[in-house]
């Protein structure tokens, strides 16, 4: 292991900078020094609460500099780290608090005044709930009643640590050092395919994605600006908006609003990022946005990356012809913490998801875990020091996934001759039409080439006679083009399958086209086929 990997985070972040500028906020410039006086003043906060170490700490926050004190103070303190994604229905952020039992929670004011009157009975093990006020949308600063949950302690984060979010704080005092294998926080997975799980991570992953991704592929350096459309509690976001300009005396813009494209066109225009992080759902958007909205100012930008889905090749090339930018496509996990396979200015090819990263062992098996042959399709499997410790007291799921040092990524990819790797889809998503398999995201890229297509997402469905066959969901981008397989020849039904008899076998091809306004996607833009496959049964049982 590197010297790096073996600092403490909080060290690592703060060393050798002061007046730097560490983060671009809402019209304010914080620079490291600054920042650092925040956590501090966490860390002597969480001292002052009697934390103990190990406990978990859920954080319900916006993307912010509160979130990054936070994060770091916890971590700092010995504790564990649980960043809950803000998007969440509320029902599914208090499972998440009480499957890591957090005793302690620090959120938005907004979220707690959402809690409802029971949250004590809800809540069993959330016995202090801190919370950061902000201005509402009249500019007055609300909170919630002091006396409103019976048996949880309510605190204001700004007394306890001596800070406004408004402000920089000044004062504030070291926490303890944990140990560099001590379990640092947790990360939930999106949920694309069901029940989130908990994945659990020492400081040293934080660290190890910066000496792998950010080294190799971003090199960040002093003078970049870093933007993320991905938030904070994301593996993808975290690495993006906190590890890779922090741990490199970069500057992380951060935004707490939605990252619509009209937001994002702001943030592109005001603060003037040199690189951007994005899924392919956002940069589709933006393209979109671009073309029929307002020009998108890109002028800043050196570098783009996506994750979280494969990017389709048409998306990257739109995107690097419109702006002469390369959108670098790769693929990461929560389990992983950030990207292992990705591609590079140097070595771009479009449609894949780029080669194996140094410090990372990749392999493709199949179904009995026996190698597949060279070119074929397999089970994608993973190996390297960001990986997970397991999955937050799911002893079973982790046993299925972390197996003797490797990963299991639940991605289904081939390899070419020339060591990149093509993302075939989910290998739940995968299926097979007439004994062949089918690649849902081989399809859909395909699909997606037509210009009337907004988006496009592949499952599987089955004929008349019972056999399985595959079924196409498509936005199309005028509303009116929504016909469907009755309507007459130069619909777009009957393009899309003009397009399909002419570049797929027959059964890849879909038998099926259902229209719809939007997709279901995880706050992370993964497609959720899960409750795509659903609507088809239900479709057939009404």
């Amino acid at each position: 292991m590197q010297l790096a990997l073996l600092m403490n985070l909080f060290h690592a972040i703060f060393s050798n900078r002061a007046a730097e500028t560490a983060v671009l906020f809402e019209g304010q410039e914080i620079s490291y020094d600054e920042l650092r006086m925040r956590t501090l003043a966490v860390t002597e906060m969480l001292s002052g609460l009697d934390l103990g170490r190990d406990e978990r700490v859920g954080i319900l926050l916006n993307d912010s500099p509160e979130f990054i004190a936070t994060f770091i103070g916890v971590v700092a303190a010995a504790a564990i780290a649980v960043p809950i994604n803000m998007a969440l229905r509320l029902d599914e952020q208090l499972a998440i608090l009480n499957d890591c039992t957090a005793a302690l929670v620090i959120a938005e004011s907004d979220w707690c005044r959402a809690l409802p009157v029971d949250a004590h009975e809800r809540l069993p093990f959330m016995r202090k709930l801190l919370q950061v006020i902000r201005n509402d949308a009249s500019g007055t600063k609300t909170a919630t009643s002091l006396t409103r949950y019976a048996g949880i302690k309510i605190y204001s984060f700004k007394e306890l640590t001596g800070t406004d979010p408004d402000r920089e704080a000044t004062t504030g005092t070291n926490g303890s050092t944990p140990s560099k294998d001590q379990p640092a926080f947790i990360l939930y997975t999106s949920g694309s395919t069901g029940e989130p799980k908990g994945a659990v991570h020492r400081q040293s992953d934080i660290l190890s994605t910066n000496e792998t991704f950010c080294r190799e592929v971003l090199r960040v350096t002093a003078n970049d600006r870093v933007f993320s459309s991905s938030r904070l509690p994301f593996a993808y976001g975290l690495g993006n908006s906190l590890t890779f300009p922090l741990l490199n005396g970069a500057t992380a813009i951060l935004c707490r609003e939605k990252p619509a494209p009209e937001i994002i066109s702001q943030i592109f225009k005001e603060y003037k990022p040199t690189i951007f992080f994005g899924v392919p759902v956002v940069y589709n958007l933006l393209l979109d946005h671009h073309q029929h909205v307002a020009a998108l100012d890109c002028s800043s930008l050196r570098l783009c990356v996506s994750a979280g889905e494969a990017l389709p090749a048409k998306i990257g090339e739109d995107w690097e012809r419109a702006f002469g930018v390369p959108v670098l496509d790769g693929i990461g996990s929560t389990e992983m913490l950030h990207m292992f396979i990705a591609n590079q200015e140097s070595a771009l090819r479009y449609g894949s998801s780029g080669q194996v990263l140094s410090g990372y062992e990749a392999r493709l098996w199949d179904e009995h875990n026996a190698p597949v042959a060279a070119g074929r399709e397999g089970n994608l499997w993973v190996k390297g020091e960001s990986a997970a410790i397991g999955y937050w007291q799911r002893h079973e799921a982790s046993a299925q996934t972390f197996v003797d040092g490797w990963v299991r990524t639940g991605d289904l990819y081939r390899c070419d001759e020339d060591g990149y790797y093509f993302h075939m889809g989910r290998s739940d998503d995968c299926f097979k039409s007439s004994g062949q398999w089918v690649s849902p995201v081989e399809v859909e890229g395909l699909l997606l080439r037509h210009e009337d297509v907004q988006s496009a997402a592949v499952v599987e469905d089955f004929s008349g006679d019972g056999l399985p066959c595959a079924c196409a969901f498509i936005v199309p981008r005028v509303a009116s083009d929504a016909q469907n397989v009755t309507a007459p020849e130069g619909s777009l039904t009957n393009a899309l399958r003009a397009l399909a008899r002419e570049h797929l076998p027959r059964f890849k091809q879909p038998q099926r086209y259902v229209f719809v306004a939007e997709l279901p996607y995880t706050a992370t833009g993964k497609i959720q086929r899960f409750k795509l496959r659903a609507k088809l049964k239900a479709s057939k049982h009404d």
